[in-house]
């Protein structure tokens, strides 16, 4: 699936473009790496990872915001970003906001029985949202 694969099914709707928007999505991504940090601290590394997620999720959503789009999918707007910014972020980052995605969704919705989440996973995801976000910041 495609950018515009995404549009036509109802993945990505146009909107017009609004800065406001995207500004107060940067805003949530950093008050929920603010979350992720504090549920790392009290040792909380499940929740720490899912937090931190969502402040790339918020992140990226800027960039959605800026260029006049709505998700209706998590994977649409890791699509999106890949697509639309992969020439202007670091491949690491794109790779860590799908990897991410994914392990958001099994420790969300899963029903297997998994290894309990370490630390030093729960501290590597709040590392590369730290960075990933002044990235975004950078491109807004």
């Amino acid at each position: 699936m495609n950018v515009e694969e995404c549009i036509a099914s109802g993945l990505l709707k146009k909107a017009f473009p609004d800065l406001k928007k995207a500004r107060a999505s940067i805003e949530t991504a950093e008050h929920k790496l603010e979350i992720a940090h504090a549920e790392q601290a009290a040792s909380i590394f499940e929740s720490a990872i899912v937090s931190a997620y969502t402040a790339m999720f918020h992140a990226a959503r800027a960039l959605l915001f800026k260029d006049g789009f709505k998700e209706r999918s998590h994977y649409a707007l890791s699509l999106f970003i890949s697509e639309k910014y992969g020439d202007k972020i670091e491949k690491r980052f794109l790779s860590e906001l799908d990897s991410l995605r994914d392990y958001r969704h099994e420790l969300m919705y899963g029903i297997e029985k998994r290894s309990e989440v370490k630390e030093v996973e729960a501290e590597s995801a709040l590392a590369i949202t730290e960075e990933f976000l002044k990235t975004i910041k950078k491109l807004l």
